[in-house]
This record gives structure tokens, sequence and C-alpha cells, in this order.
């Protein structure tokens, strides 16, 4: 996200890292669309698996910003209006297809409204990294005024507040992990396994084992993260373009989503 000057070192951009996370992210999404539920085709596995490239990448580019912003109330806010602006689309692309947009009626209003319909998934994964950020923030403060345990209390406000987004709290608790492990990358990526395994159980037990299995497939990312040249890349458009590229390709996929539902 904001990242300092480029040199020219050898190895993955910033942007080119986004540029995977967009491919995944919109083949991950497009097959929710083109093929909802838990669907066990050995094609349809393998497309949410590509789909596993993105969150974590989009993870550690919010630890990057954190790191290179030169305002960092400035990058929170705008993940925070991010992640209220990407709850509707998500909303609409989450929504059960079973009934078109003029049938619906009240069950489709509810699923914008979080909590309303449930607790898993009830708003976008960048609410989970908007809170993730706020925690690292909070834990790298260096504020007198906020003893430890003020920090540690903040901190879990953040982390239980994160349950309720795709993704859930282990997504906040990555960031904030590979936040405090920064410039070890072995360390930075064991946590970051270790949550991503906890998800992985959680969405086994209470959703479906086959695609909690799918979740471990985050491994992926790493030897791609390895190679991480801590340059941003030439276009320093990007991070705009991903801020409108994510709402937008939700918002077209869950129009497609309700289009198909109806007929």
């Amino acid at each position: 996200m904001d990242l300092p000057k480029i040199a020219n070192k050898p190895g993955i951009t910033q942007n080119a890292l986004k540029v995977i996370a967009v491919v995944a992210m919109t083949v991950d999404h497009s097959t929710w669309t083109f093929f909802p539920g838990f669907r066990t085709d050995f094609p349809v596995i393998l497309l949410h698996i590509v789909g596993r490239l993105t969150a974590p990448i989009m993870m550690f580019s919010i630890v990057e910003g954190y790191y290179h912003t030169s305002n960092i109330k400035k990058y929170l806010a705008r993940l925070f209006i991010f992640a209220v602006i990407s709850h509707f689309a998500y909303a609409l692309l989450m929504t059960p297809g079973k009934l078109s947009l003029a049938q619906s009626g009240r069950p489709f209003i509810d699923r914008f409204i979080p909590l309303k319909t449930g607790v898993f998934d009830q708003t976008s994964v960048i609410w989970a990294f908007a809170l993730g950020l706020t925690a690292l923030i909070i834990y790298k403060s260096e504020d007198p005024r906020l003893k430890y345990w003020h920090k540690m209390a903040l901190v879990w406000v953040c982390l239980i507040a994160a349950f309720i987004a795709d993704w859930s709290t282990p997504a906040a608790v990555s960031i904030l992990y590979m936040g405090r492990n920064r410039g070890n990358f072995r360390r930075q990526m064991l946590w970051f396994m270790l949550w991503m395994a906890a998800y992985a159980a959680v969405y086994a037990i209470f959703l479906n084992v086959t695609y909690g299995l799918i979740q471990l497939f985050v491994a992926m990312v790493i030897p791609i993260l390895h190679f991480y040249n801590g340059e941003r890349g030439k276009w320093k458009g990007m991070k705009w373009f991903f801020y409108a590229y994510y709402p937008l390709h939700l918002t077209v996929l869950g129009l497609v989503g309700l289009w198909m539902s109806s007929r």
C-alpha cells in the first residue's frame, strides 16, 4: 500500500504482488458466483485453491504499509472507509442465490445488516484487515498514557471485533504478529501459518471440512512473499486501482449472481 520510492532490486515488487492478489481474488470470487456452495468438483476446488493467495498477500501488504506510510492516521482512516464501502459489495455477492432481487424482499435487505443472519462472514475481509492494522498500531504505540494492560485490552477488542468478517479474527491477528516480527521472515510465516491453521480448523468444524482444508493452501504464498524486494513498483496508481477494483468486482459478480438466481 503506502510504500517507499523504489531502487531497482531483483525480486517481486509490491505492485506485482497486488497483481497476483487481484487475479487470484477474481478467480476465487467468480468461482463462488458461478459454482455456489461447497462444491467438491476438482476444477472448482482447484480454482478456490488459487484464491488462497489473495488474503495473505493483502495482510503482508498492510504490514509493509504500516512501516512505510508517511501518515498512519490517514492510512488507517482510508482502510476503514474502504471496509465500509466494501461491506455492501461483499453482502451483495454473498446474498443467497435462491431469490431474485424483486422476490427476495426482507431476506435480501437483511444480508446487508451485520449479525442479522449469523456471526460468520458478515462483512468483507477488509474489516478484519482494518482492525488488524489498528491492533498493530496500538501494540507499537509509545504513548506514555497507554500502559501495557491498556494496550492488551484494546488489542483484544480489535481482534474480537474482527470475528464477524471474512477470514475472521485470524486475519487480524496475523497482521499483528507479522508486524511484530517484521525483519524475521521465517518467524512471520510461522506465526501466519499457525493462525491460518486455527482458521482452517474452525472452518472445518463449523462450515465444511473440505473447504477448511483448502484454507491451508495459503502456504503457497510463502515462496512468493520470500522474493518480495521491498519496492513499490513503477506505477503509483496501483494502490487506488486496488481500492476501486475490490468493491467494484464484488458488485459486478453480485449482480451477476442475482441475475442467474432469477432465471
